[in-house]
C-alpha cells in the first residue's frame, strides 16, 4: 500500500511540473508584462529597467525556476487588470465555486447513484423508461442552454428563485459562505441543478450499464441458485463490484465540476473562480490565467491521486498485484 502511495504521489508531482511549464510558458509568452503593467507610453529605458528588475532577461531556466519557487509559495503575480496578488484574487472567488461545486457534486452523486442502482434493478419499468428518457436531456443539450431554460421558468415565469448573483452573504473567518442565510441557499439552487445535471445522467447511465453487466454475471448467478435474499444479492454482491470502475470516472467527473463551472458562473453571474478566468482571458489578465490553470491542474492530480487510493483499497485484484511484485 505504501509503495503504491508513493508511486502515484510521484506521478502527481511529475503532472504538477508539466502544469507548471505550461502555466510558464502563458505567463512569459502571451503578451508582454511589461507593456500590460507599465503601458506603451512607458520610456523604453524604463521599460528595459523593469524587465531587468523582474528577471525576465534572465535565461529560460532561471525564469523557470524562479516561477516554480515563486508559486510554491503562492506568489504569481500582480494582476494586469486589478493591479492585486492574482493569488488573494483566486482565493476571494474559491469560496463561492466551491460551495456550488460540492453542491452539485452531492446532487450528480446521490442521486445518479441512486437512480442508476434503480433503472438497473426495475430495467424494464415504465419509471425506468421515463428515467432514461429524461436522461439524454442532461446528456445532449448544453450547460447554458439547460441554465437559461431554468432562469426562464423559475425566474421569470414562476418568480420562485433569483437569476443571478450568490444573494447575501456571511463572513466566517476568510471564509464567504452563503450556506447561512435563505437569499444564499435559494441563489444556490438554480445553478447547483444546472451544474450537476450532465454528471448526474453520465453517473446514473454508468451505474446502471455496469450493474446490468454484473448482475448477468456467473456469481450472481449462483448466489441465486444458494437461495441467497435479492437484497443481499444486490446490494452487498452487485453494488460493491459496480464500484470498482464507477469510482475511476465519477472521481474525474466531480473534479471537472470544480474545473469547468466556467459557463454555469457566467450565465448565473456567480462570482466564483469561472466568471474571474473568464474576465481575465477578455482582458489578457495572464498572471490570473496562469494562477487558475495551476489550481485546476492541482484539483486533477489531487482527486485523481484520491480516487487511485480508492480503486486500490476497493479492488482486491490490485493488492494481489502489488503482492507479486
Amino acid at each position: 500500500m505504501l509503495i503504491f502511495i508513493v508511486r502515484r504521489l510521484l506521478q502527481s508531482v511529475i503532472v504538477m511540473l508539466v502544469v507548471a511549464l505550461i502555466a510558464f510558458l502563458i505567463f512569459r509568452y502571451v503578451g508582454d508584462p511589461i507593456v500590460s503593467m507599465a503601458g506603451v507610453d512607458t520610456r523604453l529605458e524604463d521599460q528595459e529597467l523593469m524587465r531587468e528588475r523582474l528577471g525576465l532577461n534572465d535565461p529560460f531556466y532561471i525564469q523557470f525556476w524562479n516561477f516554480l519557487t515563486n508559486a510554491l509559495h503562492g506568489d504569481f503575480g500582480i494582476s494586469y487588470r486589478l493591479q492585486q496578488p492574482a493569488m488573494r484574487l483566486i482565493l476571494d472567488r474559491l469560496p463561492a465555486t466551491i460551495e456550488l461545486a460540492v453542491v452539485s457534486a452531492t446532487l450528480a452523486l446521490v442521486l445518479g447513484v441512486l437512480m442508476g442502482i434503480f433503472t438497473a434493478l426495475r430495467a424494464r419499468s415504465f419509471l425506468s423508461g421515463v428515467i432514461m428518457t429524461l436522461s439524454l436531456v442532461g446528456v445532449s443539450l448544453p450547460t447554458f442552454l439547460i441554465g437559461i431554460g431554468l432562469i426562464y421558468i423559475f425566474a421569470v415565469e414562476l418568480q420562485w428563485l433569483p437569476s443571478n448573483g450568490r444573494g447575501t452573504t456571511v463572513q466566517l473567518g476568510w471564509w464567504r459562505t452563503g450556506f447561512l442565510t435563505e437569499s444564499g441557499l435559494r441563489s444556490l439552487i438554480l445553478p447547483a441543478i444546472t451544474l450537476s445535471l450532465f454528471q448526474m445522467t453520465l453517473i446514473m447511465r454508468l451505474v446502471r450499464a455496469e450493474m446490468l453487466e454484473v448482475l448477468r454475471s456467473d456469481y450472481i448467478r449462483f448466489a441465486r441458485a444458494r437461495g441467497l435474499p435479492d437484497r443481499v444479492i444486490n446490494f452487498r454482491h452487485a453494488l460493491k463490484n459496480t464500484l470498482v470502475p464507477v469510482i475511476t470516472i465519477t472521481g474525474l467527473q466531480l473534479g471537472s465540476v470544480i474545473a469547468f463551472a466556467i459557463v454555469t458562473e457566467t450565465v448565473f453571474q456567480w462570482p466564483g473562480v469561472g466568471s474571474l478566468f473568464i474576465n481575465s482571458v477578455q482582458a489578457v489578465d495572464v498572471p490570473v490565467m496562469a494562477t487558475y490553470l495551476m489550481m485546476v491542474g492541482l484539483v486533477f492530480v489531487t482527486i485523481n491521486l484520491v480516487v487511485d487510493i480508492l480503486y486500490y483499497l476497493v479492488d482486491p485484484r490490485l493488492r494481489v498485484q502489488g503482492k507479486g511484485r
